[in-house]
């Protein structure tokens, strides 16, 4: 219960973000943008032939977009959770799909 209370308080200061909520942000951001990038060449396989381009593209794209939006989660708590829930959402998909 201290650790839920823990990371469910915001930050004292607004200004500052942490170091939680950056490494999360960081590596958060490449695994959710990898998985949506694998699920997003499952749905459309006509897009196999220029795999590297849009590989190359959206993956930045999507690690920057992601990142942001987990970077500015009010709490730790809610930075961890927009992290792990489409992880697992995305996840789950393929695992159900290639499995």
């Amino acid at each position: 219960m201290n650790l839920y209370r823990s990371l469910a308080t915001p930050e004292p200061n607004g200004k500052t973000i942490g170091l939680f909520r950056i490494l999360t942000a960081i590596f958060g951001g490449l695994v959710l943008s990898y998985v949506m990038m694998c699920s997003m060449v499952f749905l459309y396989p006509s897009f196999k032939s220029d795999l590297a381009v849009i590989a190359l593209l959206y993956n930045t794209l999507a690690w920057s977009v992601v990142a942001l939006w987990i970077a500015l989660a009010p709490t730790r708590l809610s930075a961890l959770l927009r992290f792990v829930v489409p992880t697992i959402l995305f996840s789950s998909f393929l695992g159900y799909v290639y499995g």
